[in-house]
Parts: structure tokens; sequence; C-alpha cells
């Protein structure tokens, strides 16, 4: 890493999150999303051709497949059941190398064929089902890839970085961001969608469906958190058990709360465009907004943290679907977010905010970012100059050749959060 490059600053106290009385904002949509479901297929299908790769030849080729969309359908729900009038539409687009001329033993060259139609088109089915409870694969929905080979200088920017021990040379002049801690507020949000996305608590309440967005504001103590949640109709007769149903996701999140963040001040209302007395509720039959109409598309919902977080440090950046070997708007906005919490981490108390900025620059090495911008606010009287030392052996020790190839395996075996 070069030193010139790293620049580790000192962040006054009054910008500390958790410090301030300004509204904190915070947005988690759920994995049932139309723009989640995008994500999760696209970095799927990126995860899957990678493996298939790897397989075939020993080595990952030029891929991206980020530019997911899913286009919502036409549908009637009803108490006890409805009808899907027209299926969703899901579209994976991008770019991959479908075909290898490799030499045979003979000498002779042989060219080989792979199918990233039916590599795409089967990991969307396997996604879409594990994420769907109540979605009929064959019905309510269809599958289709748009996906075609890359430009020649992107290609040959990728092949001097495929090696396995290789350092990535950067695709693209981008810049990834990244913070820790999470502030009380946006633990909340996150922790309230997964627990509500939970099996658990799938279980025990059936006409919750997977289309979850929760919304949460603070101003001073006081916390504030809607949520968004599609219902399944079959499961619902009338709607005393649509407001049971609502009442008992409203009541998890506040156990929740009263756990994670208890010296908060916490309130919580769950489908407030309902409009009970006219029966205009949020219904659904397979339990996502993009069967009536809603869409997706990839990077129009969370950060690679998880949050979408205005009054942070964000990129706009879609992350899931780019390739995990030497695509920085995917690799820098991952290793950002995780230097910073390992530095937050080791601070052990001493700090209690961590911002750190990538940039790189097309063609040179990710281990030598253009510009490495790290920002601290150290804890009331601590020396500035410990904690900046933690910071930058946590950069040199990340940025290293061998925790970037780690960083990669942890990618391809989709062992990193992206959305």
């Amino acid at each position: 890493m070069l030193d010139d490059m790293l620049k580790i600053e000192h962040l006054d106290l009054k910008f500390a999150v958790e410090r301030s009385n300004f509204p904190e904002l915070i947005e988690r949509k759920g994995i049932g999303h139309p723009d989640s479901v995008c994500d999760a297929v696209a970095d799927a299908c990126s995860r899957a051709l990678c493996a298939y790769y790897l397989k075939k030849f020993d080595r990952v080729y030029h891929h991206n497949v980020d530019k997911a969309a899913l286009v919502g359908g036409v549908a009637k729900p009803e108490f006890g059941g409805g009808l899907i009038i027209q299926p969703q539409y899901f579209l994976i687009v991008g770019r991959a190398i479908n075909q290898i001329l490799t030499e045979c033993a003979s000498g002779e060259n042989k060219m080989e064929y792979i199918p990233i139609a039916t590599i795409c088109l089967e990991t969307s089915r396997e996604v879409m089902g594990k994420i769907f409870r109540n979605l009929d694969l064959n019905r309510d929905i269809q599958f289709d890839t748009a996906i075609r080979p890359g430009s020649t200088d992107l290609t040959g920017l990728f092949d001097e970085s495929h090696h396995s021990e290789e350092v990535p040379l950067a695709n693209d002049t981008s810049f990834g961001v990244g913070y820790a801690p999470y502030s009380d507020a946006e633990k909340i949000t996150l922790e309230a969608e997964r627990l509500i996305n939970s099996d658990k608590f799938k279980d025990k309440c059936k006409a919750s469906g997977e289309d979850i967005k929760v919304m949460t504001e603070r101003v001073g103590n006081k916390v504030g958190i809607t949520v968004a949640a599609a219902m399944i109709s079959k499961y619902i007769n009338d709607l005393d058990e649509y407001v049971n149903n609502t009442n008992q996701i409203k009541d998890a999140v506040l156990d929740l709360a009263s756990d994670i963040i208890p010296e908060r001040e916490v309130t919580c209302e769950v489908n407030v465009a309902d409009i009970l007395q006219k029966n205009l509720i949020y219904l659904t039959i397979t339990g996502t907004s993009a069967e009536s109409g809603d869409d997706g598309e990839v990077g129009r919902g969370n950060r690679s943290n998880g949050l979408i977080t205005p009054c942070r440090p964000m990129s706009l950046e879609a992350v899931c679907g780019k390739n995990p070997i030497n695509h920085v708007g995917k690799i820098y906005n991952i290793l950002s977010t995780n230097m910073a919490r390992e530095i937050y981490k080791r601070g052990q108390g001493d700090i209690l905010e961590v911002h750190v900025k990538l940039l790189s620059q097309i063609g040179h090495k990710i281990t030598e970012p253009w510009v490495n911008s790290i920002n601290l606010i150290p804890a009331e009287n601590v020396d500035f100059s410990s904690i900046k030392n933690i910071a930058k052996e946590v950069s040199e020790e990340m940025l290293s050749a061998d925790r970037l190839i780690e960083l990669r395996k942890r990618l391809i075996a989709g062992k990193e959060q992206v959305f």
C-alpha cells in the first residue's frame, strides 16, 4: 500500500451519530422486496458462474450479471385466496464469457461452450424458491436471461487478475465506502426485518409474507419504526384475522427492541396505509408486492451492509452480481465496511465511529487504492495517535494480497453480506 495514499483524520465528536439529536433515517428492504430479490438472484448467479468456471477451467472468467429486473404482475387477492392474472417476469441481464478456446493434449485447439443461460435460469429459480414460501415457480413467475460476452478491454484487464495468487487489477475508477458500528436505530432496523422473515416467526405467523420493508427514524432518544408487510391471503379469512396478524408483527418488533435497545423509547406501526373500514389492506397471494405491479432492480435497495442510510457515508454502487475478482464497485464497498468494523473492534471502546473511503484507479492494483481515507471519532480523553496506529495496521493488513484473495474466496462462497 502506498503511504501517501493513506489519510487518517480526526472527526469531531459532534459528528458521532449516537451523540446527535438530528433526525436519523434508516431503511431496510427485506429479502422478499422486489429490489432485494433482484440483488439476491444476481449475486447468486455470479457465484454460480464462478463455481462453474472454477470446476471446468480452474479459473474464473470475466462476468458481471448485475442488471437484473423484476417486472411486476397482476393479481387479485381476496380473503382465503385470490387469482394471479398475469405472472411476474424476472430478467437477468449482464455480460459473461460464454466460450473458451482450450488446447488439447494432442496440440489441437478446442472450443468449449459455457451454458450461461442455463446456469442463470436454474440459479434464479433456486433462489426464488428459497425466498418465498407461497410463490408457485411454475405459475406465478416467468424467468428469462439476456447475457452477452463482455468488451475486449475489460476482459483483458480481467485476464491479468484471474489467477488465485495474483493481485487483481481494478476494472474501473470507482469508490467504496463503509462505516462502523451500527447505531441503535440501525441495529433495530436490520434485526427487525431478519426477525420477521425468520423461519421461527414465519412458522408462528404464516400470514406474514416475505416482502417486508422497515423504515426507522430517531430524534433524540425516541425511535419510530414503520413496517410494511405483505400479508398472505390464503391464511387470512377476514379483517379481524388480518389485524391480529399485523399486531403479531408489531408486538414482535417491540419485544425485540426492548431486548437490543432497551434504553430507547420505541414505537412501531405496521401497514399504516391500510384503510380498514374500506377493506383497503396490504393483502397478497404470494407474499410480495411484485405480484401486482411493483417492480424491482439490482442496486435500488440495501447497500452492502444491509441498510439504506442517508445520514451516513453511502455509495450508490450496485454490489450484487458484479464479479468478485476485480470489480472494485463490489470489492471496495465490502472491504471498506470490513475495515471499519475491524478498526472499531480493535479500538476496544476508544473509538466511537469509523468511516472508510476507498477509491481505485482502473488498471492499477486493488491493493494500492488511489485514495484510502479513514476518519475516526475517538472517545473522550483518548489520544488520537494511538487509535491512528490501529487504523493504519488494519488498513495494511486488509489491503494485502493475501487478505484480498481471501475476501475473493469468501465472496464466491457467499460468506459475505452483500445486501
